[in-house]
This record gives C-alpha cells, sequence and structure tokens, in this order.
C-alpha cells in the first residue's frame, strides 16, 4: 500500500506512509505538494478498499493512521463510522501507539 513508492519529497528522499503523515502533522502552513499528492493517493486507495468492502473491511493501523489524519471528510459517513468502529473492535494494540503512527 504505497509504503514502498519511490515517491520522493523535497530533500528527505523515498517518501513512507509514516513520513508522509510525520511531515503533515509538523507543517504549518502549505503542506508540500509531493507530500499531499502521495497522502491522496494513499486515501484514496483505502477509500476504494471501504466501499469495496463496506461491511467487512478491517483497517490495518497504518491505514487506520491515514484515515485518521483525513477524518473530517467522512464526517457524517455512515461506512466510514463502521469502518473506524471495526478497527477498534479489531485493534491489538494499545491506542497510544496510533499517536506515533
Amino acid at each position: 500500500m504505497g509504503s514502498n513508492s519511490a515517491t520522493e519529497a523535497d530533500g528527505i528522499g523515498p517518501l513512507t506512509i509514516q513520513r508522509a503523515l510525520d511531515m503533515a502533522r509538523n507543517t504549518e502552513g502549505d503542506l508540500d505538494p509531493t507530500v499531499s499528492a502521495y497522502l491522496e493517493e494513499i486515501l484514496g486507495d483505502i477509500w476504494d478498499r471501504i466501499q469495496a468492502q463496506p461491511d467487512t473491511y478491517i483497517l490495518s493501523k497504518e491505514e487506520f493512521a491515514v484515515f485518521n489524519y483525513y477524518r473530517q471528510r467522512f464526517d457524517g459517513s455512515d461506512i466510514a463510522q463502521r469502518a473506524v468502529a471495526r478497527f477498534w473492535a479489531n485493534y491489538q494494540g494499545d491506542p497510544a501507539e496510533l499517536n506515533d503512527t
């Protein structure tokens, strides 16, 4: 899911989902367009998977981190709410760890 992508942002080397999310969370003002496009592509892939399996798809920890970053886009979406609920119902780790993803 894009983690091994060769996409690069100015001077930081290959992007990973974690690196892109860190940059997005720590950017004041405009986010680097390469990082923004990368995250948008990842989000689109995640949303496609959720919509293809609206009652059964379970987000991975990494997918949840991206989806959660963009959660306001999905306010009012029953499909999104159910996907998040399924994530939490199946999550086995420490919820505090998600702050680091």
